[in-house]
Parts: structure tokens; C-alpha cells; sequence
């Protein structure tokens, strides 16, 4: 999932869009077989619960974990199955692991990775493959896959492994395949997946190829089914959002119901029992519906991440395959929640679970705050409102761990030599002045926590560096997330200048921005002088993460190709320290209040 919440009203998109597909009945025939289906996507590797307050009462509430979700799943398991009658499908849309302090502790430990025990313990029968199951790059996704005794079918029609030999064994062993075909109660259910065409951009498949026809490809898999004489067919993708689904199904024909993954929206009903605080968060109903290519209704469904809600939809089969009716009363998302006071209908962790995954993770993640990886002789400042407005020395050591690992990283990824780094204030978020002492492992995921990662855009002009400044201090009295901490480079701004504006829609400059005043490379090379680029003034390559790289915070990269080096900002600030710095971040390198790299008019 690319962490970007859409609060908005996905089923009135379907319907302004699409048009209203005709609801489903909801009467069951006798002659039906009930499948219930459970479902969750972007489980991200968290795998912990965490602590959520009411407001009445002052109760706090642990929500989500994944021995919690194994609870939840294993309850509804049961309450679903009674073959030859009914039976269960258990289906994950992707992005099972992400990188953080949890996923390090898979890396740390080794095959199998915590997250693969989960996922094997709750005995999936397939799952969509997301982007950032390639974060770590192909061989990791590869571990994450080997490490299972009872591997799930991880399906995706519009990727080509054949060039990476990790991946591609996995292929000819049928772990990775296009479709499957689960038996549930004698009956057979083919399942087809397909992964997002940004995967290139968003993420670091190395020589996985995608194909953006997502429709073909994964039409093609549908007809393959349906020639075996498979007529239920159930799509699971990780496109980004349910929008997409909505969009795509149309373009579909042969498919049953669809799960998307990777847009973190709840869907609910009035009358379903949510987390607190969520109400607010429901995105649509719960399925939404749209018409297929042959005008039959789909159902599409999908939650939110992070292990706190089980997806569960109660739908029954005719004999020819055909969804007669959704048991609207039974389906929904079901809370992960901890069984307490005020919530009676909640759970306790499963014992097993809990043993092999979550306490060796805990304390994993409490090794991450006791482990000193240097210690620091000044205070550090990453307030939020002095990160998005002011240089500050923490945001100095951010920019220069981001363009040392670049160059770490550089010539074995085939990619030029960085000049410069940007990184966004918004992407930093301690919000606190680190006193001078030690600093932990934990510290550096406190101060760069996303699954943003260190990447290369080459051959940027002065001319759109200069944009891409323009952008940087474009929201400053507004304390936007934009606003860059550097390294490479220092400029100086004028807080009088047009302000510059980029179209939200089309992300065109509508506005030219005139704060930029003079840009110099650390070299001493001039790109930008009384607010105008240089005359032949060279391109710089540039160091920053992949979200902005990819446009995030309007920054005016347009979409030029850029290197993923395969290693976390978090990563890079953690090997900044305890390799170049030996350790000790000094007052001499790094004084309170900067070291005049950004120099504000006015």
C-alpha cells in the first residue's frame, strides 16, 4: 500500500463513474453453497497490537495484532464451515510485510520470517502479491515465500519472474503462479491476481517485468479458468485502491467477486461494530458493486490494513457458478480487539501465535530501544514546525545520510554519483529536540518511521531543481510537510516571492514560484543567482526517497525514471551513523540551529 487515505465516498464514485449495478438478492436458494469469504490486505508487518484510548472513561484498548486477527479468523473459520454446505476462503490482497522496526526483526532472525509464521499459522489459502512485498528487492520477497511449510498461492497475472532466478524457482515450483484453483467442501474456486503497473515506480522489482495491461492479463488468466470448467471465480489485486477495482471490473467478465488491496479504506455498513475512532474513516459500503463487461453485479470489497479488521463476505454459488445472494447481515468488517470492559465482544491473543510471533517481536522491538548505536554531542532538533519551516542540525544529518548511503549504493545499482539530497520535513517525525546522549536503533525508526527508501533521480536540469526548490518552500507559513532538509547544496529563499503553485489534478505549475534566490553546490559550482538559473549551469543528480520522487508533496519531478536503491531512509540514517560517523554525531558537524545550508529572506 502506498500510505495515502482517500476519505472519500468510493461508493458514489462506483456510482457517478460507473453507474449502480444492480444489487444482489438476498435470499438463499437451498440448493446453494455458501462460501464465506475472509479477507484482509496491507497487514504491513504489524504484528504487535497497539494501544487505543476512549474517549468515555479513560479505557485503554489494545486493537489489531496479528494474534488477536488469528483469534478473530480462527472464530469465523469455524463459523463458516460445514461442508458439504458451506466452507471458507481465508485471502490476503498484499503488502504482508513492510519495512519498519517489526519487519526488522524478520531480517534480523532470518527464514522464515515472523510474518511468514503468521501468515502460515493462519493457514491462507491464497494472496495477492503488493509492492511492498519488493521494497527489499526480489530475493527477499523470495525468503519471505520459502519460509513457508503450508504456502498460500501467491498469484499475480501481470508479473514475469523469468529473469530473477530466486522468484523464478518459486514459479516452476508453483508457489508463484498467475491463478490458482482452491477445492473448498468439493467445490472449486479459481483465484486470480494481479499486482499494480506502478510496481517499476513505487517500488524495487530489479528484472521482475510488468505488464500494464492489467485487463488482458488478467482476462487471459479468467479464460484459462473457465476452459477447465472452473465457474467461481474470485479476484484479488493490489492496485493502489478500490477505486481502481471499480474502474477495472467493467473492462472484466467471468469474475464473481473482487478484493482489492492496497488504498487502507474501510468499508462498513451503519450497523457495523467498529474500532474507535473509525466511524469517521468509512470510505463506503460494505461490498461495494459494480457491472461487469456483461453488465452482471460484482461485489468488490476490501478494509483497512494493519491487522485490525478480518474482511468477511457471506455470499452463496448456484450450481453454474453464479453469486445468487449476500447475506448482508453476516458480512462486514470484523474488529480485531482486545476483550475488556467496554468491549465484551472482543478477544484474547491466540496462544500460539502469541508464542511464536508476537513475544519474540516485542522483544525484538525492545532491543531496538536498548540498542545504543552512537551517541550524539548536541541536541538534535526535529520539532515538526522547525523540520517544515528552518534548517535544523537533525534535518542536516537526515539530507547527509541520505546522499552518503546513495553513494554507498550507486555503482552496484548502476546509477550515477549524487551531487545533492532532499528530504521532505513531513517525513520526519520525532517531533521532539533528541538530547545530546546516547542514540538508539529505535531513535532512528522515532525519526524516519515510513517505508520511504533511498533512491537516485539522475540528470535533473537547474532549471527544474530550481522548481523543485520552488516547491520546497512554496507552503512555509502554512508548516507544510514539504519543506526540504538538504545536503549537497546550500540556498537562500525570499519569504516575499511568489509563492509557487501546482495545479492538484493535471500537477503542472500554474504559478511560477520567484522565492529561490541563489542555489550553490557544495563545490562551489553556481545554479541560481538573483533568482535566475545560471547559464549554462550543469544537472545535478539527486539523492532522495521514492516518495518524492514519485511526485509526493507536489514535488515537480514529472515523472522522470529514477534508481531504487533497495535501502530505507531509516536504513540509511541508522549506516550514516554507525559507519561514516564511527558513532558520534559532533556539535563541530552538526551545531544547534544549523549550518547556514538554508538562508530565509525576509
Amino acid at each position: 500500500m502506498v500510505r495515502v487515505y482517500r476519505l472519500i465516498c468510493v461508493g458514489l464514485l462506483a456510482a457517478v463513474v460507473l453507474g449502480t449495478a444492480s444489487p444482489l438478492p438476498a435470499a438463499r436458494a437451498a440448493d446453494t453453497f455458501e462460501l464465506t469469504l475472509l479477507h484482509n490486505n496491507d497487514g504491513e508487518s504489524a504484528l504487535l497490537s497497539s494501544p487505543v484510548e476512549i474517549e468515555e472513561g479513560g479505557e485503554t484498548v489494545e486493537v489489531g495484532g496479528v494474534a488477536r486477527f488469528a483469534r478473530v479468523v480462527r472464530k469465523l473459520r469455524r463459523e463458516g464451515s460445514s461442508c458439504p454446505a458451506k466452507g471458507v476462503l481465508l485471502i490476503s490482497s498484499g503488502d504482508n510485510f513492510l519495512a519498519g522496526p517489526q519487519f526488522n526483526a524478520s531480517l534480523e532472525k532470518g527464514i522464515p520470517f515472523y510474518d511468514t509464521l503468521a501468515l502460515d499459522l493462519l493457514r491462507y489459502d491464497a494472496s495477492a502479491i503488493g509492492n511492498h512485498e519488493f521494497d527489499f528487492g526480489p530475493d527477499t520477497l523470495a525468503d519471505f515465500i520459502r519460509g513457508f511449510k503450508n504456502p498460500p498461492a501467491f498469484v499475480t497475472a501481470n508479473l514475469d519472474f523469468s529473469a530473477e532466478p530466486k522468484l523464478n524457482a518459486l514459479v516452476k515450483r508453483g508457489r508463484i503462479s498467475k491463478s490458482s484453483v482452491v477445492n473448498v467442501c468439493g467445490q472449486r474456486f479459481g483465484i486470480v491476481g494481479a499486482t499494480t503497473p506502478l510496481l517499476g515506480s513505487i517500488s524495487s522489482p530489479r528484472d521482475v517485468k510488468i505488464d500494464p495491461d492489467v485487463v488482458g492479463t488478467v482476462q487471459a488468466e479468467i479464460d484459462v479458468l473457465l476452459a477447465q470448467g472452473i465457474n467461481k471465480i474470485i479476484f484479488t489485486s493490489h492496485l493502489q485502491s478500490v477505486e481502481e477495482d471499480l474502474a477495472l471490473i467493467p473492462q472484466l467478465q467471468g469474475i464473481d467477486i473482487a478484493i482489492a488491496g492496497g488504498g487502507d479504506e474501510l468499508l462498513a455498513n451503519p450497523d457495523t461494530p467498529l474500532l474507535p475512532g473509525d466511524a469517521e474513516l468509512v470510505a463506503g459500503s460494505y461490498p461495494l458493486t459494480a457491472a461487469d463487461k456483461d453488465g452482471k453485479s460484482v461485489p468488490i470489497i476490501t478494509t483497512t490494513g494493519s491487522y485490525r479488521y478480518v474482511g468477511k463476505l457471506v455470499a452463496s454459488f448456484d450450481a453454474a457458478g453464479n453469486v445468487v445472494s449476500l447475506d448482508a447481515n453476516r458480512s462486514g468488517p470484523v474488529r480485531v480487539i482486545a476483550k475488556s470492559r467496554s468491549f465484551p465482544d472482543g478477544v484474547v491473543p491466540d496462544p500460539l501465535v502469541q508464542e511464536l510471533v508476537t513475544r519474540p517481536v516485542q522483544a525484538a522491538v525492545d532491543d531496538l530501544a536498548a540498542n545504543v548505536i552512537g551517541q550524539s554531542e548536541v541536541a538534535l532538533d526535529g520539532l515538526r514546525t522547525n523540520v517544515r519551516t528552518i534548517e535544523t542540525n537533525q534535518g542536516n544529518l537526515v539530507g547527509d545520510a541520505l546522499l552518503w548511503q546513495a553513494n554507498q549504493l550507486a555503482a552496484g545499482f548502476g546509477a550515477p554519483t549524487a551531487d545533492v539530497a532532499l528530504q521532505n520535513g513531513g517525513g520526519m517525525r520525532d517531533d521532539e529536540v533528541v538530547p545530546p546522549g546516547n542514540i538508539t536503533e529505535l531513535k532512528t525508526f522515532d525519526i524516519l518511521p515510513f517505508s520511504n527508501f533511498v533512491c537516485i533521480v539522475p540528470q535533473i536540469s537547474a532549471a527544474q531543481f530550481k522548481e523543485i526548490l520552488e516547491n520546497a518552500v512554496s507552503r512555509v507559513e502554512l508548516t507544510d510537510g514539504r519543506f526540504a532538509q538538504i545536503a549537497g547544496f546550500r540556498y537562500t529563499w525570499d519569504a516575499t516571492g511568489t509563492a509557487q503553485v501546482i495545479d492538484e489534478t493535471t500537477g503542472q505549475i500554474t504559478t511560477p514560484g520567484t522565492r529561490v534566490k541563489e542555489v550553490v553546490l557544495a563545490n562551489g559550482t553556481v545554479l541560481v543567482q538573483n533568482g535566475q538559473v545560471v547559464a549554462g549551469a550543469p544537472a545535478v543528480n539527486i539523492a532522495t526517497i521514492d516518495f518524492l520522487a514519485r511526485n509526493g508533496d507536489q514535488y515537480p519531478f514529472n515523472g522522470v525514471p529514477f534508481t531504487n536503491l533497495a535501502v530505507s531512509y531509516q536504513q540509511a540514517l541508522l549506516n550514516y551513523i554507525t559507519g561514516n560517523l564511527s558513532g558520534v554525531v559532533t556539535s563541530s558537524q552538526y551545531p544547534e540551529g544549523g549550518s547556514g545550508r538554508i538562508t530565509r529572506l525576509n
